[in-house]
């Protein structure tokens, strides 16, 4: 693995380890379709959360929440629809959060910051 997918990696379980503490169960990582992918798929109550994640490393000029630019929430959205196609057909409310993560530019990236940010778009908003 390259350092900076170790990043990636590192930013996920720390979302994972956040949205877990906060009494969500993890549905799936890395759900990947043609043209998409979502990092984390949540689920708690009535609530399914797809969660993209951003993980930057400590000094980067951006804190990753504008890579989530209208293209990136469409391909967003797209996979969600076929998570829910294939896995979740009982009635849920939809939410669609961010996590920007800010880990230590060492070769084993630790987790500096977390920023969740529930509802970071809708589908409307495209």
């Amino acid at each position: 693995m390259s350092v900076k997918s170790d990043r990636g990696t590192a930013g996920e379980n720390a979302v994972c380890e956040y949205l877990t503490r906060r009494g969500w169960k993890i549905a799936a990582r890395n759900f990947r379709i043609r043209g998409g992918e979502i990092d984390i798929v949540a689920e708690k109550g009535d609530i399914l959360a797809f969660v993209e994640v951003k993980a930057r490393k400590f000094g980067s000029l951006s804190d990753g929440a504008d890579a989530i630019d209208i293209n990136k929430r469409r391909c967003l959205v797209r996979a969600a629809d076929r998570y829910i196609q294939k896995y979740s057909p009982a009635a849920k409310t939809i939410r669609f959060d961010a996590a920007l993560v800010t880990v230590t530019t060492e070769e084993m990236p630790r987790v500096l910051e977390t920023q969740y940010i529930e509802d970071a778009f809708d589908v409307f908003s495209l």
